[in-house]
C-alpha cells in the first residue's frame, strides 16, 4: 500500500527535483491509496497556480488509486502505525 501526500502529488505533477522520488508509489495504481483530503489539497493548489482544467487533469489522474475517507479512527490508526514502525518524513522519524 502506498500512501502519498499532497506534496508529493505537487512535486510529481510539476516534475520537479524529487518527482522521479514518488514516481514509482504514484504509478504503481494497484497499490496507490489516496486519503480523500489529498484530492482536496491537490485541486486547491493547482487550481489557484494553474487553473481549472489543470486541476481536475490532476485529481482525475489521483483517482487511478483508491480514494479513500480518512476519518478520526482511521487517521489515528495510521500514526499508531506510523509510531510502532518508525515511519519516516523527509528523513526525519515519525515516531
Amino acid at each position: 500500500m502506498n500512501v502519498v501526500d499532497s506534496s508529493a502529488w505537487l512535486e510529481y505533477f510539476a516534475d520537479g527535483p524529487n518527482a522521479g522520488y514518488f514516481a514509482e508509489a504514484i504509478e504503481n495504481e494497484e497499490a496507490l491509496v489516496v486519503p480523500a483530503i489529498t484530492l482536496f489539497e491537490v485541486y486547491k493548489r493547482v487550481f489557484t497556480q494553474r487553473g481549472e482544467e489543470p486541476a481536475w487533469q490532476a485529481v482525475t489522474a489521483m483517482q487511478a488509486g483508491r480514494v479513500v475517507d480518512v476519518n478520526a479512527s482511521l487517521a489515528l490508526a495510521a500514526a499508531r502505525i506510523s509510531a510502532d514502525h518508525r515511519f519516516t518524513y523527509g528523513g526525519t522519524a515519525l515516531s
